[in-house]
């Protein structure tokens, strides 16, 4: 989970932008809001029966807080972090995002991984209390982290060390807004958009405009109180997620660390990359790949992209003399718009 003491400090670098001016003969969007994950959800969607499914919605979202929050010691994800060999499903919503885990674990060699829940707590980006490692105690840590030291199966997950522990901050809002987009689509919604801290599923279009949603992205140049867009992005039945490490960092002796632990140093990652957007049919796998993506830094994005045609990206970074770069995947440039 991205972490409730958190989200009150910066805002997501990726914000929801609807359009406006109704006409007298515009259908009535339907609005839903609330709090989930330590962060805020905004629902937008048509129907014509006018239902409103916010208590749905809140009762579904429970649920999957139940299965991976961190922050809550009863949930799934909780027990089995405390556990010495792993745990069995209760609900269905564990295992779904630990296999999207695993497949983008194996595709981005390694740089996804929710096994570095141990180092996130560590580092004070966790429910625990903040240690800031020295190489030692890094090190330490680096021998029970590797998700190939959890094993799935149909009814539970075990892992080899008792010591291993999931984080699922790095796709569980992503997830969440799977969850709640597949529930509308089975209620008959076509036209939605559904955003949980700044990502989510834009499905259909807009009703109001007659076009697809628009998202925007955050300028890295922004500040928390004076926030400002880099691109603005057209979107039909595509998710949309952006990682970014300008707004949630802490400093130490004058250097700033990044929430976005690198699984293979056992340190926050330390890139010229800035922001990572991503695009693609779900938003776990959006979520999931920008993670990584911060991970890795842009030159192998930019490289394992190609091998990945069924996703887009955003990426911006920063060159000698703060000055940044953008680079857009082919297939998405023509519903970007640019800011200078």
């Amino acid at each position: 989970m991205r972490h409730p003491k958190r989200t009150t400090l910066f805002l997501l670098p990726l914000i929801l932008m609807l359009a406006t001016g109704f006409s007298r003969k515009a259908p009535i969007p339907i609005r839903l809001e609330g709090t989930t994950m330590g962060t805020t959800y905004h629902i937008t969607y048509f129907d014509k029966q006018k239902r409103n499914f916010k208590t749905a919605v809140d009762s579904l979202l429970r649920l999957v807080n139940k299965s991976i929050n961190t922050y809550d010691p009863t949930a799934e994800v909780s027990r089995f972090n405390k556990s010495v060999r792993g745990v069995a499903w209760g609900l269905p919503y564990l295992y779904p995002p630990l296999k999207k885990a695993q497949e983008i674990f194996q595709s981005s060699h390694g740089a996804f991984d929710p096994t570095v829940m141990p180092l996130v707590s560590a580092w004070g980006f966790g429910p625990g209390k903040a240690v800031s490692p020295d190489s030692i105690r890094t090190d330490s840590l680096l021998r029970f982290v590797g998700f190939d030291k959890v094993k799935l199966s149909r009814d539970s997950v075990v892992k080899t060390d008792p010591r291993v522990q999931l984080d699922f901050g790095g796709i569980g809002q992503g997830y969440g807004a799977d969850v709640v987009a597949d529930f509308l689509k089975a209620k008959g919604i076509a036209n939605m958009l559904v955003e949980i801290g700044g990502e989510g599923m834009a499905v259909g279009k807009n009703l109001n405009s007659g076009k697809p949603w628009q998202v925007g992205v955050i300028d890295p140049h922004s500040t928390i109180d004076h926030q400002f867009y880099k691109a603005y992005i057209s979107l039909s039945n595509k998710s949309f997620t952006t990682s970014g490490s300008y707004f949630n960092y802490y400093e130490i002796d004058g250097r700033k660390y990044s929430h976005t632990i690198d699984p293979a140093t056992g340190y926050p990652a330390q890139r010229a990359l800035l922001s990572a957007s991503v695009f693609s049919a779900d938003c776990s796998s959006a979520d999931a790949w920008a993670t990584a993506f911060m991970v890795m830094g842009h030159e192998k994005a930019i490289e394992l992209l190609k091998q990945h045609p069924e996703l887009d990206a955003i990426l911006i970074y920063s060159l000698a003399g703060d000055t940044l770069e953008t680079f857009i995947t082919p297939g998405l440039k023509a519903f970007v718009t640019l800011e200078p």
